[in-house]
């Protein structure tokens, strides 16, 4: 190893490429990124270390599939410096330039073969490129999404509308404390609104907006813990639709559900939906809205809940203003025998670049299989009309199967929450319903525990005569929005 770090002599561009047969195997999965970087920047010492980086990311850390490539790239033109937009901070090309076509074939753009993943413990990998956004995590992204003109107005009446979003307040055992950024929450119709302040519940009360575990401190990592002790607070923020948001739901629904089948072309296995996901198309009905004033704010990181979603919920996100970081890491489950805390750099973090008027959609394996949050940032280029605040919408599509009046209620009479099991490997991706009553400031959790079945399609199985009972009036309220919105003038 000593050689490797104190260099190797360069060959000429006419000779054949370095030879590795002294170099350590490079699938040894104990090789760490340092030692693979320390070897290649001895066999090509004219390259900088991000772009030796970038393409061991891309070979999948191979050592060998790197170097060769790099060898054909000595032989290559040197590249015209790039100027302008293109060369500001957070247009970095994608992982996928500094791969061979032989290379891009194998890393898993098929759904025949899963891509390898390229996050490593203690590491973050900064993703900007959709391509890459698509082939290593649950996400894909649009970039530029909506016309620049529609952008900006729906930027400026949400600018306007987000100067009465509230911060909601949780309880943290015998501690009352405030999320770091402000939300609201929008359903199109006065009935609609009479629904979700009378009918649903959030995190065990109704007329509680809960967005998943706030962690208090960044730096604490016992996310599971946090998932059981939030209490969010009462409020009366249900709001009636604004116009530019009725007027991008649309567009945002076609591009979700093209997005999803594309994924399920190309990604799933065989190229067919997964368990539990819906086959019927993605209708949103209600919204949430995030304001994020300035660079400290933020959210940990969490799942989504899943009690009116259902199982293999897909959420459309569109953000506005300043960018800034969504990362995503897998959830790593344990065995029963192992005590340890969940660990968010168990397969390291990926962070995707959310620039102004970009679509993020959080596809079917989201939910289950990952938590996302948003990073506090050090410093952020101010949007020219934004300023420091960034606006993201998530759209989503309310189920009426889920509705609270079928979902099991629990022994204090409330209906259930939908989880599933993340932690555990021998129930891993069960799902289950619990009592969240104890989520209250007030409240105590009883102890109603249910397994919930669901068929291929992700509809639940319980008692099918007393949903058929109901469902004619609750299907005319929940999916009274998809036809006015066919019907609405743009």
């Amino acid at each position: 190893m000593d050689a490797f770090l104190r260099g190797v002599k360069r060959k000429s561009t006419a000779s054949p490429g370095p030879r590795l047969e002294t170099c350590p195997q490079d699938d040894n999965e104990e090789d760490s990124t340092d030692v693979k970087l320390a070897i290649l920047a001895s066999l090509h010492p004219g390259f900088e270390p991000d772009v030796l980086l970038e393409s061991l990311l891309a070979h999948d850390g191979s050592v060998e599939a790197v170097s060769a490539s790099l060898a054909d790239t000595d032989a290559r033109p040197a590249p015209v410096a790039r100027s302008g937009a293109a060369a500001v901070v957070g247009n970095q090309t994608s992982l996928r330039g500094f791969a061979t076509t032989n290379s891009i074939v194998k890393s898993g753009i098929t759904p025949t073969k899963k891509s390898k993943l390229l996050s490593r413990k203690g590491t973050t990998l900064r993703l900007y490129d959709p391509d890459d956004v698509a082939e290593h995590t649950p996400c894909s992204i649009i970039h530029n999404f909506l016309p620049a003109d529609m952008a900006n107005d729906l930027l400026r009446e949400m600018l306007d509308e987000s100067r009465t979003f509230e911060k909601i307040t949780f309880k943290i055992f015998d501690n009352v404390v405030a999320s770091p950024h402000t939300s609201t929450f929008y359903v199109e119709t006065e009935a609609e609104q009479s629904i979700q302040k009378n009918e649903y519940y959030y995190n065990g009360s109704s007329l509680t907006v809960c967005f998943g575990p706030y962690n208090a401190n960044p730096e604490d990592r016992d996310l599971h813990l946090w998932e059981f002790v939030l209490t969010a607070k009462y409020f009366q923020d249900v709001r009636r639709i604004t116009p530019q948001l009725l007027r991008v739901k649309p567009l945002v629904s076609e591009a979700v559900n093209r997005e999803i089948q594309h994924r399920i072309r190309t990604k799933y296995p065989d190229g067919r939906k997964l368990k539990y996901q819906s086959p019927d198309p993605w209708q949103p009905n209600a919204a949430f809205a995030n304001c994020y004033n300035g660079p400290q704010e933020h959210v940990g990181y969490h799942s989504d809940q899943l009690t009116y979603l259902g199982p293999r919920a897909v959420i459309g996100s569109l953000s506005l203003g300043v960018a800034r970081e969504f990362r995503v890491r897998k959830v790593i489950p344990r065995d029963a025998d192992n005590n340890l805390t969940d660990d968010p750099d168990a397969e390291g973090q990926i962070s995707i670049h959310l620039p102004h008027n970009s679509l993020l959609v959080m596809h079917s394996e989201m939910q289950e299989l990952w938590k996302h949050s948003i990073a506090p940032a050090q410093a952020i280029d101010p949007h020219p009309i934004a300023g420091i605040r960034r606006i993201n919408v998530t759209y989503r599509d309310y189920k009426a199967i889920f509705h609270p009046k079928y979902t099991p209620k629990c022994k204090c009479g409330i209906p259930t929450v939908l989880k599933v099991v993340q932690k555990r490997k021998e129930n891993w991706g069960r799902y289950f319903w619990m009592c969240h009553a104890g989520n209250t400031p007030e409240g105590q959790s009883c102890s109603f525990f249910k397994w919930a079945d669901f068929d291929d399609d992700g509809n639940p199985i319980w008692d099918v005569a007393r949903y058929r009972r109901n469902r004619p009036s609750l299907q005319d309220t929940t999916r009274q929005c998809s036809v006015e919105a066919q019907t609405s003038p743009s």
